[in-house]
């Protein structure tokens, strides 16, 4: 029976050779020994996947797609906690006892509150709305860093195999299960959308997408009009 750790920490990457070795490095340095990390790499056509073999406890290569990437990367875990990361963003230190404090009581999943970094003066307020929206609704983004018990996941069937909202969905899931934990402890996560494509259009879009998917369209109409305006 291969051993069980602590944690978990699933990283799923698309053409991310730009930083993937300074976030590992930065995951290795700050995390306790039972802390393992999966790199689920979705095809990069640069050497994300070479960059991240000596580093990663495991690097997975898997069909491209978000969802299927973090289950993926899910299966093959051996951690009592699994958290999904995104490869943007950086971890508060010790996040693993942080997150094992928070699921030993009433919670089985939760998120960190979010710092977003970038040029746009607006960020933090930005990530202010962000934390307090998740605060009040129980839904938490990828940009928060989602993570949850072993048992949670397997009992709502991993993330839906969408190729968008495929956070909303899962937190609408995890809900039935327990209120999220919602950590005041920060994440830094990229603010680069809200750079590169300006914070009102990327507000606008965020919302009216989200707006869309709450009344029933369907998470593919909605990626594809993610892309057609990016």
């Amino acid at each position: 029976m291969p051993e069980t750790l602590r944690l978990s920490i699933i990283i799923p990457t698309l053409d991310e050779a730009a930083t993937i070795e300074a976030l590992l490095i930065r995951l290795r340095a700050s995390q306790a020994r039972d802390v393992e990390i999966l790199v689920v790499d979705g095809g990069s056509l640069d050497d994300t996947v070479a960059r991240a073999r000596p580093l990663a406890s495991m690097v997975i290569v898997q069909s491209p797609g978000r969802s299927r990437q973090m289950n993926a990367g899910a299966r093959e875990a051996r951690g009592r906690y699994l958290l999904f990361l995104h490869a943007d963003t950086r971890l508060p230190r010790d996040a693993d006892r942080l997150i094992a404090s928070a699921l030993a009581d009433r919670h089985c999943w939760g998120r960190f509150d979010v710092r977003l970094e970038g040029r746009h003066p607006l960020l933090p307020v930005i990530a202010g709305a962000m934390n307090l929206r998740s605060r009040l609704t129980g839904i938490a983004t990828g940009d928060q860093g989602l993570f949850m018990t072993r048992e949670a996941f397997d009992a709502v069937g991993g993330f839906p195999d969408q190729p968008l909202m495929e956070d909303i969905e899962m937190s609408r899931r995890l809900k039935r299960q327990s209120p999220p934990a919602c950590l005041t402890e920060k994440v830094t996560s990229s603010g680069r959308r809200w750079d590169q494509q300006g914070a009102r259009q990327t507000i606008l879009l965020m919302w009216r997408l989200r707006w869309r998917y709450w009344r029933g369209a369907s998470a593919d109409d909605l990626a594809r009009a993610y892309r057609h305006v990016r």
